[in-house]
């Protein structure tokens, strides 16, 4: 019997251990890769007001910023840095993935949610996901990389 559970619990672990490394890297957007790199200094305006210490903020960054032309990249359709309901930061890129048009992007509506304007899909990101919970779309949001070192955020694809 004992020969028996180890056997079982050892098939268990491996068995998860397959399906874990089966789902990393293997997703493919509809947002094409463009590059995107951004290093937001939460000490400076407008970011120690909205993004710094204030859940269900963001900062909408749809082209390069003045001084930041040669160092800023902003992905396919622009990148919405979120700070969600539990404080954390997540970033995402603009474009509507049902559309999977640069000019076609989505806005926040306040509510920890984007919205897009073309096929109305509505995209849950108060908890940093960014999955579909309304309308016809079935893909996520394309999510970037944020690190928080000190107070400087960076984010990154």
């Amino acid at each position: 019997m004992k020969c028996l559970a180890a056997k079982c619990k050892i098939f268990i672990s491996f068995t998860c251990m397959i399906l874990l490394m089966g789902c990393e890297g293997n997703y493919v957007s509809s947002i094409p890769d463009y590059p995107v790199f951004l290093d937001i200094d939460l000490r400076l305006a407008p970011y120690n007001t909205t993004l710094k210490n204030n859940n269900n903020s963001y900062v909408l960054f749809e082209k390069p910023r003045m001084g930041k032309e040669l160092t800023d990249r902003i992905g396919y359709g622009g990148v919405i840095v979120y700070t969600n309901f539990e404080g954390e930061y997540c970033a995402f890129d603009l474009a509507c993935p049902h559309e999977a048009l640069s000019s076609v992007k989505v806005k926040p509506n306040g509510l920890g949610q984007l919205v897009c304007d073309s096929c109305s899909s509505v995209y849950d990101i108060s908890f940093g996901v960014g999955h579909p919970v309304e309308g016809p779309s079935k893909e996520g949001l394309k999510r970037y990389k944020t690190m928080l070192q000190g107070d400087l955020l960076r984010v990154t694809n």
